[in-house]
């Protein structure tokens, strides 16, 4: 078997894009020849079986026809790919489906994010199918969408070990994440300042206009709380450096707004880490000891409190099982490949 992916950029060591190396070489494992449509990739990070190509360009339509131009080619090799995969990018599956579908070659939409547009209706519309975490991930309703998990690669988290607390230690917490309003960093830092022996560390890129006020609107409120000495707002980090990031926290901290779920979130649960997160998305996941209303900060601070006494060893390695049976990359690319395989 063939398959295409589109994706943004390849590349292990990227902050917010980092995952999607692994993904790939999970495919790559279960596929004859893997070809990836990217706008950006590094040398050596998939296997010899993946070929990667660019179709960069200085504008928005140059992308638009070298990617069309690099479909093309694809499609006219023999075989022909079973299925062309857009993995978080409607638009390409838009442009693609005029290619692919009349030649009997399915599309299909990864995705998982809350908020909706134009363009993702008429990517839903194209596509063969539409795959994302589960239901309640994916923003429109839809008789295409198919729940197949996270695709979080556990060998890059190992499950952290947790010696006994020691009572005079602070409780340290951790978030993980572009500086976004959607991912409720205000409340987190409002409850942090309720609970005097607990410490927050905060590390994500800040990459749009709105996101870079918000942190400086956050590093406001850090100095408005009294938290200097408690709270940091950090620089986005290499992925190899996120597993000792977990190993140092107690738990990871999560209040993203309702609709998609965090991927961190199922990272650190893979890493053995707790976590504590609002988003209904995480009912099914989550004990509900460690779940709290998205805005009430009074209710995340009683969560921060229990979490000595919580037997953090137990409920992380649970979390962990939950992950590799659930939302594992190997879980991910096998249900990505028989939907490929779909007639």
């Amino acid at each position: 078997m063939r398959l295409v992916v589109v994706t943004q950029r390849v590349d292990p060591s990227d902050p917010n894009l980092g995952a999607t190396a692994a993904k790939l070489r999970a495919l790559a494992e279960r596929v004859d020849e893997l070809v990836v449509l990217a706008d950006a990739a590094v040398e050596g990070a998939l296997p010899g079986n993946a070929r990667v190509r660019l179709f960069r360009a200085p504008s928005r339509a140059g992308r638009g026809i070298r990617f069309e131009r690099a479909l093309a080619a694809e499609l006219a090799r023999r075989p022909r790919p079973a299925a062309v995969l857009a993995h978080m990018c409607p638009i390409y599956a838009v442009l693609a489906a005029p290619l692919a579908r009349p030649l009997g070659v399915r599309v299909l939409l990864w995705f998982t994010h809350w908020r909706p547009s134009r363009l993702l209706r008429l990517a839903e519309r194209l596509s063969s199918a539409v795959l994302s975490v589960e239901r309640g991930s994916f923003p429109l309703a839809s008789a295409k969408l198919v729940p197949i998990g996270h695709g979080i690669d556990l060998r890059e988290f190992p499950c952290a070990a947790r010696p006994p607390r020691d009572p005079a230690t602070p409780i340290r917490l951790l978030a993980l994440g572009r500086t976004s309003p959607a991912k409720g960093l205000d409340t987190v830092l409002r409850a942090v300042a309720l609970v005097p022996e607990a410490t927050l560390a905060v590390h994500g890129p800040s990459l749009t206009a709105e996101e870079r006020a918000h942190r400086a609107a956050l590093e406001r409120l850090v100095a408005e709380l009294g938290l200097a000495e408690r709270a940091t707002l950090g620089p986005p980090l290499p992925r190899e450096q996120v597993a000792a990031l977990f190993a140092g926290a107690d738990a990871l901290v999560n209040n993203m707004r309702a609709g998609a779920p965090d991927k961190v979130v199922y990272e650190a649960a893979a890493a053995c880490v707790p976590v504590l997160a609002s988003n209904p998305v995480f009912a099914g996941f989550l004990p509900d000891e460690l779940r709290f209303p998205r805005e009430d900060a009074a209710a995340l601070a009683e969560r921060i409190r229990a979490l000595p006494v919580l037997d953090a060893g137990a409920v992380g390695r649970r979390l962990r099982e939950r992950v590799r049976r659930e939302h594992s990359v190997e879980h991910w690319a096998a249900a990505v490949v028989e939907q490929a395989s779909r007639p």
